[in-house]
């Protein structure tokens, strides 16, 4: 495990990350994981915006 630093957060904020971590999960754990989850959406939703621009695409009737 690396360095470890402390992060201020509310008391509310603590409670979030408690009610989103499984049992045994550190605070460390359970932000990488959400981190994760927000990466993985924002690729799909890059993937979906590439799939809207059709003007990239040509219909495979097109091509000989």
């Amino acid at each position: 495990m690396g360095e470890m630093t402390t992060i201020p957060v509310t008391k509310d904020t603590r409670e979030i990350l408690k009610a989103l971590g499984k049992k045994g999960e550190t605070y460390d754990q359970i932000l990488r994981r959400l981190v994760s989850q927000v990466r993985w959406v924002e690729f799909v939703e890059r993937q979906y915006a590439k799939l809207e621009d059709r003007t990239r695409f040509v219909p495979l009737e097109e091509i000989e």
